[in-house]
Parts: C-alpha cells; structure tokens; sequence
C-alpha cells in the first residue's frame, strides 16, 4: 500500500546525517530561483497571468520533489496554500478565482479511500492477522528454498495489496531475520528473500486502489475526466498483472540461485509450535472484528454498482468499527501516515490547478506540435515515470505526471494515467527508490548492485506489459 512518505524515509535512513541537512539547505531557496528563472523563460505571455503562476507552481514543485529539500508532504501542503494565496487573492489576479477546489482536495474521494485502507491495515496489525500470514507461509512452503521463496513473496505481495509496501516488508524481513542470522552473508537464499520481499512488496501495490497513492492518484484524476473506474474493476487487471509479476520474478530468483539448495527446517526461523498455538488463540474476538470489517469493506467496494454507496463512503465502515470495537487506539490513529494524505492532497490540487488555468491543454498542445505520433510520446511519459519515481517519491511523480497525461486526445487520456501509476512501482534499482528497498538494504546482509536484479527485471518486462494492459483497459471502459 501507499508508501509512509515514500522515499523521504529511504533517503533519511540512507543518506550521511551532515550530507542530508547541507543538501536541503543549500537547494531549498535554490529551487525558487531556478523555479522563477524557468517560469520566466518560457511564460505563456498571451494567456494571463494565472497559467505563469502556476507554471511556477509546477517548476518549484517538481524541483522540491526531486532534491527532497523539504519532506514531499511539506510539497503537499505548500502547494494548495500556494493555490489559495496566489489564485485567490485580487494582489496577483484582476479576478480572484475560486480556490475551494484546491482546498476540497482534504476530503476527496480518493483521500476517504486510502484512510479507509490505512485503518484496516492498522487493525490487521493490531490484531496480528499479518504475522499470521508469515507463519502460514512457513508452515506450508517451508521446506523446499525455491518453493518457500514463492510462498513468501505472493503472501507479501497480497499482504501489500492494503498494507503499507513498508510496514509489509519491515514485518516479513523482520520475521526471517533468525533463518538469515543462521547463514553466512552471501547465501544465495538470503540475497533471493532481500531482493525478493521488497519487490513483491511493490508489486503487491498495483493489485488495488488502495494498494499504492499512484493508483488512487489515477483514478482521481480520470474521475474529474467522467472516467469512472471502480475498485472491482481495478482488480480485474490489477491483481493479474501483480502476481504474475511476482511469480515469474520468484521463479527468475529461483532458476538463479537456489538450484542446488537443501530443505529447510522450522527451526531457522525461530518460530516454536508453542509459541505459534499460543498467538493463534490470543485475541480471537478482536481478530475476528478484523476479519468481518475487512470482507464487508471489500465487499461493498467491489460491488458499488450494485448498490450505489461510494467507495469513499464505505471507507467509513473500518473507521467506524474498528475505531468502535477498541481494535484500533488513538494512538494508532495517530501513528497512521496522514504525511501521505496530505502529499495526495497537495498532487490532486495541484492537478486541478494545471487543467483550470489551461496549462495542462497547453502543454498538451506543444507536445503535439512536435510531430511525434502519440504512441512515442506516450513512451516518453513511461519512461520518465520510471526513471522519476527511482529518485523521488513515487507518489510525488504520479502527482506531477498524472495530470500532464490526462488530457491527451483519444484512448491515450485514459492508457496513460493507468500506464504510469503501475509503472512507479516497477522502480527498484537503488536502496533509496522505495522505502522497502531501503529496509532490506538496512540489514548489512546486501549490497547496493543487488537490487539490480529485481530493478532490471520489472523495469524491462513491466512497462511494456503496463501499457498494452492499460490500452485495453481504456478501450473497455471508455
């Protein structure tokens, strides 16, 4: 699910302490300057003067979500402040528009959503429904490598579905750490589960809409273009497309480095008969809150055109319950990643902005002038999704990209905001591309170059996939 952050917090864990305060100070004025300079350049002098502000919006807000001067939150809550001040005020605008769009962002449908996920991954952790996962996993893959691998990847892929891709990974590594701790540094099996678990933890995120802030992000942003796509309709090709990327990946590990690995015994993992009968009945009732809420939200997400209840109303079914039946604490509301609601907040106002003031159609318009058939432009926007979201947030580049896209004439409006959300969570190449990454890389048991493995094999068989399904899609449902 949504990354908490996303790379802010690879980067904080990664990045020398010294370097990290010297680089946000020495870039966070430097990105206004260059922001202005640019804006000036290339203003649109015969639109007025509400586009230029906004381009200046765009330029600042993709400079600060590349050098991260500032955590991609703090961008989130600029940019609709920015929006308020700026659009709304008679100083900088002959006739002040209306900025409540931009301040509305707070409670769309997508931010309901995602708080509605947030909650049930909370209450499956309070209650231990995701370690549970894990012991199924060792319990019934756990003796053959090959066989375990792909055991524990699909169950990290699906747990990742509607938990947090970090939390998600920091749990599974977490829980094979007493099987790596028993094998020397450069065993093939726990270079393949340190690779492997953080990838299908990113790959678990394309299954639903609540599985990553780009997914939700896309579909935003078709909604304000009368595209509806449903949480059903999601997984229709979502939940294909993230397991069979997990499968393959699993076996590529596999056919790589365990060929000639022997069984394995429960005992590697530190995981006693007793202990596990003893958390297995611990917490039944509120374990069974958590199962009931769970299908019943997923239910009523998946079946809205039958009766008619917006998905972001049914959010209110895990806030309601689990919150009611004390599954879920106000502490643990406190603790969950409001820091990705308001970056969404702050990428959806910041994309309405660019469709009101004409930008987006203008942007559009000199991509067209250039003469490139729509089919090279939209590899463009592909690629530079991937090679974005490897050095930025992931939510920040589908906030920034996602609305340049939409507005694109025919099928490709609706392909690419599609193509480009499952596209960023294919960018694995670095310790610092996604918070999972950075938390097996923590362990001291793998090196930087290994995550090319996984960072080669999604970046070359995935956006391809991406796009051709999402054209598809797009022709279905438009």
């Amino acid at each position: 699910m949504a990354d908490n952050d996303s790379r802010w917090w690879a980067i904080k864990n990664y990045k020398p302490r010294q370097f990290r305060h010297l680089f946000n100070t020495s870039t966070f004025l430097g990105n206004f300057v260059l922001a202005g300079i640019l804006a000036y350049f290339f203003a649109f002098s015969d639109q007025g003067p509400a586009i230029n502000y906004v381009l200046f919006l765009l330029l600042l807000s993709v400079g600060l979500w590349l050098t991260e001067a500032i955590p991609p939150f703090a961008v989130g809550i600029f940019i609709i402040a920015y929006l308020v001040f700026v659009l709304g005020s008679d100083f900088f605008l002959p006739e002040p528009k209306d900025v409540e769009p931009y301040v509305s962002t707070w409670t769309s449908d997508v931010i309901w959503l995602l708080l509605g996920g947030f909650f049930l991954a909370q209450g499956m952790k309070s209650v231990g429904l995701d370690r549970d996962l894990f012991r199924y996993v060792v319990r019934r893959f756990g003796h053959k490598p090959d066989v375990f691998l792909m055991g524990l990847m699909m169950i990290t892929a699906l747990a990742s579905a509607v938990m947090s891709n970090t939390a998600t990974t920091a749990m599974m590594i977490s829980s094979v750490l007493p099987l790596l701790h028993t094998r020397p540094k450069d065993d093939p099996l726990s270079k393949c589960l340190l690779v492997g678990i953080p990838a299908a933890a990113s790959a678990g995120g394309m299954a639903t809409i609540i599985g990553t802030a780009p997914n939700a992000i896309a579909v935003a942003a078709l909604k304000d273009q009368g595209v509806q796509v449903g949480f059903l309709e999601w997984m229709l090709f979502g939940v294909p497309l993230a397991f069979i990327m997990v499968f393959f990946f699993s076996r590529y590990l596999s056919r790589r480095f365990l060929q000639s690995e022997g069984r394995l015994s429960l005992r590697e993992f530190g995981l006693g008969e007793d202990e596990a009968a003893v958390l297995s009945i611990a917490g039944k009732r509120e374990r069974l809150i958590v199962l009931l809420t769970f299908m019943v939200t997923i239910v009523l997400w998946s079946t809205e055109p039958l009766h008619g209840i917006p998905m972001a109303a049914t959010s209110a079914v895990p806030i309601v319950l689990l919150t009611l039946s004390r599954v879920v604490s106000a502490e643990e509301v406190r603790s969950l990643p409001w820091d990705t609601l308001m970056l969404v907040a702050g990428g959806l106002a910041l994309g309405r902005a660019l469709v009101d003031v004409g930008l987006a159609a203008q942007l559009v318009s000199h991509i067209e002038s250039l003469g490139m058939p729509l089919w090279a432009v939209s590899i463009v926007f592909v690629i530079a999704a991937l090679g974005l979201s490897n050095v930025m947030s992931h939510t920040a580049a589908s906030a920034m990209m996602i609305p340049l896209v939409v507005g694109l004439p025919g099928l490709y409006g609706t392909t690419l905001p599609l193509a480009i959300a499952l596209t960023t969570s294919c960018a694995l190449y670095l310790p610092i591309s996604t918070p999972p990454n950075a938390i097996a890389y923590s362990t001291g048991r793998i090196e930087q170059r290994d995550f090319r493995l996984s960072g080669n094999f999604f970046s070359l068989i995935g956006p391809p996939l991406f796009f051709v399904v999402s054209l598809l899609v797009a022709y279905m449902i438009t």
